[in-house]
């Protein structure tokens, strides 16, 4: 061997040096797509329920969380069965499956003629949900160790700029065309070009199981999650903040409306209230991300939480939509940095064989916040007045975060970092 020529493990490590990486980065496009189509028709929705037939105003807020609700709802069964599965038969299979499935049904969105209509594809496409979680596990399962921190705040990353993006798009769109059917069929168009960025750039090097070797069931499995405090009190930690978090999810354009009045662009700076969250997120999460690897990553979910309440309390107030979108900017600064850390910390306590499934019940909590949150929003919202769903998702913030700090370890004490 010549001095210049390579050794066969330097090659094999470059090879997987770029195998991850590649992974990584595809998964991040997908992540971002798939949020701006999550994401696109939050702030049109509860404008579009008059065309559905929706008319009342204690029925159009009911309707919007039920409807907000719906696809977290079925996912909370599908998601494990889902992560066993990817456990099982390849991690990109179950991404290519969901994407291509959430692109049709939100595309049939776009032609539903009533609301029960639409809540019908609403639950399919929870049926089909799930590339979150088999995107996070594909790249967790092929990351180094040492850069799961870094890979899972990327992931976090892609999600937030989506998230920051769709409202626009879809406000935008709604207002340019005057059709709230038209943000449906683009985002059904864009689900379609992330399952081809998948199907053609991500490779995956999966390695079925052994099939002389018993598996835990689903059951057993959802069982040796219970019996592990850690896990299942970052668990509850996810449930909880994305109960928070979206409780408020489908009455901000109509919070915009009763403060600003009937406006032609309403549907645009309802998305701009939607979206400043996101833009904090992104300019903060690859910020915090750094900061967990040096102060530790239950340290960043106190501070997480804690700037989340405080920004969130002042939203109930009536100081008008400037500050309305200065708070929700500044909840963003924050409320970003839970999810990345609370999935480091996961990834860490997880066997890599067992990854799907622990993933996929992380799956299913964290659709369980996104379920009980609009639902519940909406429900407060109708009852009591939308001032009312800022003060529970304060108040729920600050109930996570006493959790955190009573049962969450500190992983550097326990020897998980």
């Amino acid at each position: 061997m010549t001095e210049t020529e390579p050794s066969a493990d330097s090659t094999e490590q470059d090879e997987d040096h770029g195998a991850w990486r590649r992974t990584l980065w595809a998964m991040v496009a997908v992540q971002f797509v798939m949020s701006i189509s999550f994401n696109i028709v939050a702030p049109i929705m509860p404008l579009f329920l008059p065309d559905l037939g929706v008319t009342a105003p204690a029925a159009v807020n009911l309707w919007a969380g039920v409807l907000a609700a719906a696809t977290s709802c079925v996912a909370v069964f599908a998601a494990p069965v889902w992560g066993g599965l990817a456990d099982r038969h390849g991690r990109k299979l179950m991404v290519l499956r969901s994407t291509l499935g959430i692109g049709i049904f939100t595309f049939l969105m776009g032609i539903a003629l009533g609301p029960w209509q639409m809540l019908g594809l609403r639950a399919g496409m929870g049926l089909l949900a799930g590339f979150n979680s088999a995107a996070t596990v594909m790249v967790a399962s092929q990351v180094p160790e040492r850069r799961l921190g870094y890979a899972m705040g990327w992931m976090s990353t892609g999600t937030l700029v989506g998230s920051l993006i769709g409202p626009v798009i879809g406000g935008g769109i709604a207002d340019l065309t005057g059709s709230y059917r038209l943000p449906f069929f683009f985002g059904g168009t864009i689900c379609v070009c992330a399952f081809l960025v998948t199907l053609f750039l991500v490779p995956e090097r999966f390695t079925p199981p052994d099939k002389s070797k018993a598996r835990p069931s689903l059951l057993a499995g959802i069982a040796i999650v219970a019996r592990s405090r850690p896990l299942l009190s970052l668990i509850v930690v996810l449930m909880m903040g994305q109960f928070a978090t979206h409780a408020v999810q489908p009455i901000i354009t109509l919070h915009v409306q009763d403060m600003l009045g009937p406006r032609p662009n309403l549907a645009t700076l309802g998305g701009i209230a939607f979206s400043v969250t996101g833009i904090a997120g992104a300019l903060a999460v690859p910020f915090l991300g750094r900061r967990s690897d040096r102060i530790g990553y239950r340290t960043t979910l106190l501070i997480c939480l804690a700037g989340a309440a405080l920004f969130t309390a002042p939203q109930a107030l009536p100081l008008g939509y400037p500050a309305f979108v200065a708070e929700r900017f500044g909840l963003g600064l924050f409320v970003g940095g839970v999810l990345p850390a609370a999935n480091a910390l996961i990834g860490k306590l997880t066997d890599p064989a067992q990854r799907g499934t622990t993933y996929g019940l992380l799956s299913s909590a964290y659709f369980i916040g996104n379920t009980t949150g609009p639902l519940t929003g909406g429900v407060v919202a109708a009852s009591a007045g939308i001032n009312w769903v800022f003060a529970l998702t304060a108040a729920m913030l600050t109930a996570n975060l006493i959790w955190v700090w009573l049962v969450v370890p500190d992983e550097r004490k326990t020897g998980l970092k």
